[in-house]
């Protein structure tokens, strides 16, 4: 963790993203990135699909872990009798419904259908991943765990239940089951003079017999290598490849598909699912072509698409 000025900072330098180049890039006053190769083509790909019909309910085998797809970055992971949402986003996106981002994808899972949710894992401040309605709707009946700064936004809520996280430091949700908060490549901020006053993080859940990464929103970075090396290699991870488009502004903050693929190998992944995609049109991209292009990387990397999964909302990989 570094902190300059009471503003929290990457630890390996990039380029800029101030808030002048993203009005650049909405005002339209520079070149957009060229169409992804092979569009065309990869538009009549088939993604494998992999389902879970056992009720949500029903308790797991205990050594195994369970992660739902709920959309963008809202996963269910239930392992040990414990059920944990990541980055809860259940509407449409922003501070305000009149310029909101419309969701585009129904939630997997609808809130009324969730089963009782013990944990909530919150990646950083920005309105898709911190959605104050679902905050609301989940109220004080849940534990939240934050990156650091972040517990006064709960506090002004009403949330008491809810405590912060640095990068590398741990916290226990049950005798079986550890969390530790990890470095991302990112930023913070939901107003335009509150930015990076708050951390943001990644999340590792760890048993005796599973560990599973959830990477939040990040940016390409040499901390996935560490990551992977101190952890010793992943069961399940969730790793974003949306919002990419253009690349000049993106890139620091947010996965390719190519990325992703980089970071799924430098952490050592045995199986990954693909978030922060297909919801939000956040970016320039189309919305299903992250998807497409990652099948396409992983065969032209000759890596088995089973091992990068692009799932369906409330479509759910057990491992």
């Amino acid at each position: 963790m570094e902190i300059f000025g009471k503003r929290f900072r990457n630890i390996y330098p990039h380029s800029s993203h101030t808030l002048l180049r993203v009005l650049l890039w909405k005002l339209g006053l520079v070149k957009k990135d060229p169409p992804a190769r092979h569009a065309g083509q990869m538009s009549e790909q088939k993604w494998p699909i992999h389902t879970c019909s056992e009720n949500l309910s029903v308790a797991l085998v205990e050594q195994r872990i369970r992660a739902t797809w709920i959309g963008h970055s809202t996963f269910l992971i239930q392992h040990h009798g414990i059920n944990i949402l990541t980055d809860p986003i259940f509407g449409d996106c922003g501070p305000f419904p009149l310029g909101a981002l419309r969701r585009l994808n129904a939630p997997g899972i609808s809130l009324d259908r969730l089963p009782k949710i013990h944990h909530v894992l919150i990646s950083h401040s920005h309105y898709d991943h911190l959605d104050a309605p679902t905050i609301r709707a989940l109220g004080n009946g849940v534990h939240y765990w934050v990156p650091e700064g972040l517990r006064a936004w709960f506090r002004k809520r009403g949330i008491a239940s809810c405590e912060e996280i640095a990068w590398w430091q741990s916290a226990s949700l049950s005798e079986k089951v550890v969390i530790h908060g990890v470095p991302a490549q990112h930023g913070s901020g939901r107003t335009p003079w509150g930015r990076d006053r708050t951390h943001w993080c990644g999340w590792v859940i760890e048993s005796a017999e599973r560990r599973a990464y959830f990477a939040g929103d990040t940016g390409y970075s040499p901390s996935f290598r560490e990551i992977g090396q101190r952890f010793g290699g992943f069961d399940l991870s969730m790793i974003p490849i949306g919002a990419y488009n253009p690349g000049w502004l993106m890139q620091p903050m947010h996965l390719n598909p190519a990325d992703a693929i980089r970071a799924h190998l430098d952490v050592k992944s045995r199986l990954s699912i693909a978030c922060h995609w297909g919801t939000f049109r956040l970016t320039d991209e189309p919305l299903s072509e992250p998807s497409r292009l990652l099948f396409e990387e992983l065969c032209l990397q000759g890596i088995d698409p089973d091992k990068f999964r692009a799932l369906q909302p409330g479509e759910s990989v057990e491992a």
